[in-house]
């Protein structure tokens, strides 16, 4: 492993190195006003949410590294303490990537972009029509994080009011990551889209206590049919199944089959339930696959 050491490397190398690992970041794009009025429209990848009661969003505008002059969001954030953060997905992504570039202060990136500024609420600069989602935030703080080129800026923002397009709630009401179709920066000219095979679900414990991969038995936790990932899903739960339990899987039709396919042959029988026991836990069907392991262990001890 390649060991460095970041005070001894430039800046703009150090940077990539970073935007190139802490990845993918979510994208707040930030729409704010000047004291005069004038509207910006900026990117930035440095950016999350950090609390929920009350609703805070952070986002980083760097100072050039060029130059170390500060860019106009954070110029306007500093004079209005006020600012939308809008959620960019697929569809924006190119207007986005253009309203990056870095106009002069006069011109207005939305008209540079082609989206469409829609009055906000409770604060001065306008939000984008088209962005899913858009959050109205009064700047609560902004921690100057350095004094060089590059030094990152948090701007603290107390979100206000949220607005969502009904088209990406789901029966519940909650946003459905599919229909948002988020994008997230990753290195260089790169980006993610968080959608298709992209997007894939893992429950969390569902127990307040799980045994940990640690209790699991030396004949599972040792297999190296199983990955770090399968021992984990098994180890979430806070107890293994019971014998009768253990048991009962031996009428599922896909169990049946095996034991009575391999009924002669103990070791195969015993691989194949392993590897169903595999496809289970990748089918987040992770009881059947503690019973069907339990129930190879018994057919060659």
């Amino acid at each position: 492993m390649k060991t460095i050491n970041l005070s001894e490397t430039k800046p703009a190398e150090a940077y990539g190195l970073l935007v190139g690992a802490v990845a993918p970041r979510p994208i707040a794009f930030a729409s704010t006003t000047s004291a005069a009025g004038q509207v910006n429209l900026s990117p930035f990848s440095f950016f999350n949410l950090f609390s929920a009661n009350p609703p805070i969003l952070v986002f980083s505008p760097l100072s050039r590294m060029r130059d170390n002059t500060s860019k106009h969001t954070l110029d306007n954030v500093h004079a209005t303490r006020e600012v939308v953060i809008n959620i960019a997905n697929f569809a924006l992504v190119e207007q986005m990537s253009l309203a990056s570039t870095e106009y002069a202060q006069e011109i207005n990136e939305f008209e540079k972009a082609g989206l469409t500024p829609e009055a906000s609420v409770l604060v001065q600069p306008p939000r984008v029509k088209e962005a899913p989602v858009a959050f109205e935030c009064r700047v609560n703080d902004v921690i100057k994080l350095g004094e060089a080129g590059g030094a990152g800026n948090l701007v603290l923002c107390e979100v206000l009011m949220l607005h969502v397009q009904e088209e990406i709630l789901d029966a519940s009401g909650k946003i459905d990551p599919h229909k948002l179709d988020a994008v997230a920066r990753m290195g260089g000219d790169y980006y993610l889209r968080a959608n298709g095979d992209c997007l894939f679900r893992l429950p969390k414990p569902s127990h307040p206590e799980g045994i940990g991969v640690d209790q699991l038995p030396d004949f599972i936790r040792k297999n190296t049919l199983f990955s770090g990932s399968h021992l984990a899903r098994l180890g979430t739960t806070d107890a293994p199944p019971t014998p009768e339990e253990v048991e009962s899987i031996k009428t599922e039709p896909i169990v049946a089959y095996t034991l009575n396919k391999y009924k002669n042959k103990p070791v195969k029988l015993r691989q194949e339930l392993e590897l169903l026991a595999r496809k289970l836990l990748e089918d987040d069907n992770v009881p059947e696959a503690w019973r069907v392991l339990l129930l190879s262990r018994n057919v060659v001890p």
